[in-house]
């Protein structure tokens, strides 16, 4: 709970506001569409906010935590994470505010997307899709359309305004206090529908520049790069893994005969490539690869750790659980565990990779969905992005993490069990420290393991960790 702690606490103080209105039609649309997504605590807690706030009344009452850990009986770290959820999917805006010892924030509840925008959102009806299957997404999709009457046959006959009403003219101007009468007054706001704002990519992961180094000023002259488009790619980019060097190809089938960019080309063409790539599968957020960009890209790979470091960037989380198993598929919870704090954290998926690492080395070769967490959410604050430096931080803070696997094994331990001996990533040792381990597992079990985990960074010490290529 520490990390928490610092971000929340139970007696902080909250106030609920609206930012539009919430029609009934919305709620459909969080719990069959959304809900997939982030989950059913999540959608609690979402549910939850909007009943504190009254939407016709401007009297905003203050709570604190403690009444969402009893209204929801979740405790603070769950509070938190679902927090962390519907702020990433756009559901959620926080802000906050520390006078002297006390804290206060500002929850602001975002309307979801209209139907027409999710299935047309190009990255969360992807995810939905991959999530629920064909069948249930089909059937969902239909739950949200309806046939459209056709009137080629009838001709509108609705009356205007003028038509109906007549002009006040003169007494237009006598009854200049009715203007001012409307204005509201200084820092109050008529309730309103706010339109709602699709997820934007921040596009600092895709290498533009590069792009535009890739495709002819002739042929595809940069005006053509407009907002939107530039925001499609970025999107695209993240969804798939596109590269910029991919990408430059995606761009060039996707130019219409006018000599422009179509958005729905783009997205039909980044898809085929996916699928081409991927064996005719949707993405998901376990399936990324780190950005090139975020590469060390280093030109030689001379020690152990630079090899290392080469797999981790060009191997997917779920293709790092396989290798890890000899080839078996990894459990779903597992993947799940791994999607969840990907989305969460917005961690990159180089940096997951030296996440499960260093946590299945240190919690005997299983996942600890809580340690996983704990670590992510501190990476996350430090806004970690590169494998490198997410190795570098595990290694300083490694009491620290210590410290979070041995208050749980505590309180769980039998007195009269052996203790193990961690075992730790062979890059986690400094150089100065290159003696041998003198620590080694004690059950056959765990040598195996660690064996099979070796045996994996001895093979890309040989091939010099090209597995994944550039993507």
């Amino acid at each position: 709970m520490k990390q928490y702690w610092n971000e929340v606490q139970p007696i902080d103080a909250f106030t609920v506001v609206m930012n539009g209105i919430l029609h009934h039609h919305d709620k459909k649309i969080i719990a069959l569409l959304y809900q997939p997504l982030i989950g059913p605590i999540c959608t609690a807690l979402y549910y939850s906010l909007t009943y504190m706030v009254e939407e016709d009344s401007n009297i905003f009452e203050e709570w604190n935590h403690y009444h969402l850990m009893n209204a929801l009986d979740l405790n603070l770290e769950e509070i938190y994470h679902a927090r962390m959820k519907l702020e990433g999917i756009g559901l959620l805006k926080t802000y906050t505010k520390a006078k002297n010892d006390s804290r206060s924030f500002i929850y602001e509840l975002q309307p979801p997307l209209s139907a027409q925008q999710f299935f047309s959102d190009g990255m969360l009806n992807i995810y939905l899709f991959q999530k629920l299957g064909q069948t249930h997404f089909m059937k969902l999709k239909k739950s949200f359309t309806n046939k459209r009457s056709d009137m080629s046959d009838f001709t509108e006959v609705t009356r205007s305004f003028q038509d109906v009403f007549t002009s006040l003219g003169a007494n237009a101007l006598a009854n200049s206090e009715g203007h001012k009468a409307s204005i509201p007054n200084n820092g109050e706001e008529y309730f309103h529908r706010q339109k709602p704002q699709p997820i934007s990519i921040d596009g600092s992961h895709f290498d533009f520049e590069l792009l535009f180094v890739g495709l002819s000023e002739v042929m595809v002259p940069r005006k053509l790069f407009t907002t939107t488009i530039k925001e499609a790619i970025a999107k695209l980019s993240f969804l798939y893994s596109i590269n910029a060097v991919d990408m430059k190809n995606i761009v060039l089938q996707s130019l219409t005969p006018e000599q422009k960019i179509s958005v729905d080309d783009l997205r039909k063409n980044a898809r085929d490539w996916y699928q081409m790539e991927n064996d005719a599968r949707l993405p998901q957020l376990v399936d990324r690869i780190q950005p090139v960009i975020q590469r060390e890209n280093a030109t030689k790979l001379d020690t152990k750790e630079d090899k290392l470091i080469s797999y981790l960037e060009t191997v997917s989380p779920r293709q790092l659980l396989i290798d890890l198993s000899d080839g078996g598929e990894p459990a779903k919870s597992d993947l799940q565990a791994i999607e969840d704090i990907m989305f969460q954290q917005k961690l990159q998926p180089g940096v997951t990779n030296v996440l499960i690492h260093y946590v299945m080395l240190r919690t005997d070769m299983k996942l600890s969905k809580n340690y996983l967490e704990k670590i992510a959410s501190h990476w996350s604050r430090k806004k970690i992005k590169t494998v490198k430096s997410a190795m570098d931080l595990a290694k300083s803070e490694h009491r620290q993490y210590q410290e979070w696997a041995s208050s749980k094994k505590v309180s769980t331990q039998k007195r009269n069990k052996p203790i193990r001996t961690e075992m730790l990533p062979d890059w986690f040792v400094s150089q100065e420290d290159s003696a041998p381990n003198k620590v080694q597992a004690q059950s056959e079990e765990m040598e195996e393991k660690r064996r099979r985990l070796e045996a994996i960074q001895r093979k890309y010490q040989k091939t010099g960790g090209e597995k994944g290529g550039e993507n």
